[in-house]
């Protein structure tokens, strides 16, 4: 057994990678369930456009002339894809940007973390909320009346029957494959390559979204899904440059 290595002193920002984590996994999944499956797994891989900004505000790290260009180019895409009526964006969009908006945070704060502490206290920071918070969340709900606006925070807790207990089961096995084999993907090859190529979960989730019965996105909201897949793959790309 290894022990934890680490200095602490940032447990604050410990904290706040782990909420910001839930919370970006938190509004994920509520869109998963209220949009079609393609456009909601897009807002969510806006996360390097974001990472991109706060590791130049934040970190101090540099943004190149294409990471720019870039940001630019994924703002547009987020724009074709809310496609916002008279400058307003509907609760959807604001949750499938602040999707990526969190979970950008939770990447970035990372970095700094990796500084005090080790990598196994930042995963079980993550856990911990993770686990703890949804408890919180569906406790006090009965007692208290949420709006609209809130709904996919505050939600009663609902015990699954039959076959629902099959999908939560599928759930966890699929998404700890995914994670161990993206994992053994960074271990094996540049970051880069590993981040251009898991844009294709976006196309197995329009695929997978219409086989469910989404309907076809129209034709701005496929630009806008083209710009933001053009945009994390240049990210990528300055990445391995710089």
């Amino acid at each position: 057994k290894v022990p934890l290595k680490q200095t602490g002193g940032k447990f604050l920002l410990l904290v706040f990678r782990g909420s910001m984590g839930f919370a970006a996994l938190l509004a994920y999944f509520y869109l998963i369930a209220h949009i079609p499956l393609g456009e909601a797994v897009t807002y969510n891989k806006t996360s390097p456009i974001f990472v991109a900004i706060f590791a130049y505000l934040f970190l101090n790290e540099k943004l190149s002339k294409g990471a720019i260009v870039a940001v630019l180019i994924g703002f547009l895409g987020i724009l074709f894809i809310a496609q916002p009526v008279d400058g307003t964006f509907d609760k959807y969009d604001i949750l499938g940007i602040f999707s990526g908006i969190g979970a950008a945070l939770a990447y970035t704060s990372i970095r700094e973390l990796r500084k005090y502490y080790d990598t196994r206290a930042i995963v079980m920071s993550f856990m911990g909320i993770g686990t703890l918070a949804p408890m919180i969340l569906m406790g006090i709900t009965p007692y208290i009346t949420v709006s609209s606006e809130f709904d996919w925070m505050f939600a009663e807790f609902i015990m699954p029957e039959g076959i629902q207990w099959g999908y939560v089961v599928a759930v966890g096995i699929f998404a700890t494959i995914s994670q161990l084999l993206m994992t053994k993907a960074y271990e094996l090859t540049k970051a880069g390559i590993v981040g251009t190529i898991s844009y294709s979960n976006i196309v197995f989730g329009l695929i997978i979204g219409l086989m469910l019965g989404d309907a076809l996105p129209n034709i701005w909201t496929s630009i806008g899904i083209v710009l933001v897949i053009s945009s994390g793959l240049l990210v990528a790309m300055a990445k391995e440059k710089g």
